[in-house]
């Protein structure tokens, strides 16, 4: 399926867009993956539904790459101690242990806005200790790729696992920061965690990589993969708020009172300093488009009807 467009960007794009080498941790990186919107197209194999309720119309993959994992956990876990011992949130149903939810790990999409205003304030403080990049596809222009394969391979099934393999791939394949070892967290997805086949989304996106570049990054040793749960990891949380913010900006939602539609761009401009990058797949030319510190993403350049000629599908 030919649903990832193929990089294409200047030398001077991708040396500004990098970081130097890591020299911090025994010359490793530290890299937290999660993913924010889901990967399904169909309720069955036949009724699509992307875009309807209940189903996202955009599927982000994103990597905070942490110099201190360590310090970073730590002062989240401080501040959702702190955040729990305090009387204004006292009989909050979100800070009762057994709802596993503030009261056990930091969530944006089930925190307060109280809660979430000190956690991105948090991170944001920590400056350029973090580093996030993204990938993100159109769910629609996906799904024609999946429809036109149909029509030309009645036995082909989409599986979700494809946008989510290729998205990784997508991800890991770019030329971001460097290191002797990379030392990768992703988030668990259901019940499964998949080892095998993030193994091979980072071993294919190795291969892009020097394909692209015309060099390596040590091979399968120099990575190393874990999967846990932001319960259990901190630092997935982190990830996590990055995330939302992004969603936030792509996926729109109706106003309560008014019944307007609206993107909310405020949460992604406080963290834009931190973000090297999003790769917006399917937006502007073949190869998409990416944003980033010289094209920063804002709700005008993104959303405004007429400011860029969609591609051809």
């Amino acid at each position: 399926m030919n649903a990832f467009p193929n990089d294409e960007v200047s030398v001077e794009d991708l040396f500004a867009n990098s970081a130097p080498k890591a020299e911090k941790n025994g010359d490793s990186l530290y890299l937290f993956v999660d993913e924010a919107g889901d990967p399904t197209l169909f309720a069955n194999r036949r009724t699509a539904i992307v875009g309807k309720e209940g189903c996202s119309r955009f599927f982000i993959m994103g990597k905070l790459d942490v110099d201190e994992p360590a310090d970073l956990s730590a002062q989240l876990n401080e501040l959702r101690q702190r955040l729990v011992s305090h009387a204004y949130f006292q009989g909050v149903p979100s800070f009762e242990p057994a709802r596993s939810k503030t009261a056990v790990m930091f969530h944006a999409k089930d925190d307060l806005p109280e809660v979430r205003f000190h956690v991105f304030d948090l991170l944001a403080s920590l400056g350029d200790k973090l580093r996030f990049h993204a990938v993100i596809c159109d769910k629609e222009r996906v799904l024609q790729e999946v429809l036109r394969r149909n029509e030309t391979e009645p036995g082909y099934w989409y599986h979700h696992n494809e946008l989510y393999d290729g998205l990784m791939r997508s991800l890991f394949g770019k030329f971001h920061r460097l290191a002797n070892n990379y030392k990768i967290c992703v988030a668990r997805r259901g019940q499964s965690d998949r080892n095998e086949a993030l193994r091979k989304a980072i071993d294919h996106a190795e291969g892009d990589f020097i394909e692209k570049f015309g060099f390596g990054r040590g091979g399968k040793e120099a990575w190393e993969i874990e999967v846990s749960t932001p319960k259990n990891n901190a630092c997935l949380q982190a990830v996590d708020y990055f995330l939302w913010a992004v969603q936030r900006f792509y996926e729109p939602r109706v106003d309560p009172k008014t019944g307007a539609s609206m993107r909310e761009e405020r949460f992604i401009k406080l963290l834009w300093p931190q973000i090297g990058e999003i790769h917006d797949l399917h937006f502007g030319p073949s190869y998409g488009t990416y944003f980033n510190k010289q094209k920063p993403l804002t709700l005008d350049e993104r959303f405004t009807d007429g400011k860029r000629k969609k591609k051809k599908p």
